[in-house]
């Protein structure tokens, strides 16, 4: 298959995907979409940097434990997510699935991501587990999403983009539209996330779509 590509037809439940969320604005964008996935049969293999944590206090007054069990069992009860489908690992666990192509996760995305971890990304220089399951998802051409966070955008940080995406990453930006009219933080949350799991190839039901009725 080329780069990014996933039948459509493939059932949820035979799937494991990796969850990433980094320091940039928009930690509520990860946890939705972990809540949305624990929706499915997907396994899903949480990632989250030091700095994700800071954001996480920050923005959403949620201290999370750094141990990845304690993590996971935290993500859970907050988000409501079966405990079976959910997974987390240190950045420094070189022996978890995310770190090998052999392990057969097929797709992976950063909500939101941050520049240098786009950056890093852009260059192959993986130096912690999150960068490391990035790069290989690009050799093992799987399915990678990110959606980057910052403005105004330097030409360095446009030039890493448009090279991920003639490698065939998807990039999603947090530019959520406002034509559908939201009456809510959270309305404007879905909308992207809604956009993340499209391109990651996962139904979830009440993903609002344009012109579906």
């Amino acid at each position: 298959m080329a780069q990014g590509e996933w039948n459509m037809g493939a059932e949820n439940s035979k799937r494991r995907l990796i969850v990433a969320i980094t320091g940039a604005s928009g930690a509520a964008y990860g946890l939705r979409l972990i809540e949305h996935l624990g929706q499915t049969d997907i396994e899903q293999h949480i990632l989250i940097s030091d700095a994700a944590r800071v954001v996480l206090k920050q923005e959403l007054d949620i201290e999370l434990p750094v141990e990845p069990q304690a993590a996971a069992d935290f993500l859970c009860k907050h988000l409501t997510v079966p405990t079976e489908k959910l997974k987390s690992y240190a950045l420094n666990d070189w022996f978890s699935p995310a770190a090998s192509g052999s392990s057969g996760i097929d797709a992976m995305a950063i909500a939101p991501c941050s520049m240098g971890t786009l950056a890093r990304i852009a260059t192959g220089a993986s130096d912690n587990l999150i960068e490391r399951a990035a790069d290989v998802m690009l050799k093992e051409r799987g399915r990678l999403v990110l959606m980057p966070r910052e403005t105004p955008l330097s030409s360095i940080h446009l030039e890493h983009m448009l090279k991920l995406s003639n490698l065939g990453v998807h990039i999603v930006p947090a530019m959520p539209g406002f034509y559908h009219r939201p009456s809510s933080m959270d309305e404007l949350i879905d909308f992207m996330v809604d956009r993340m799991l499209a391109h990651l190839a996962v139904d979830v039901a009440g993903m609002k779509r344009w012109g579906a009725s």
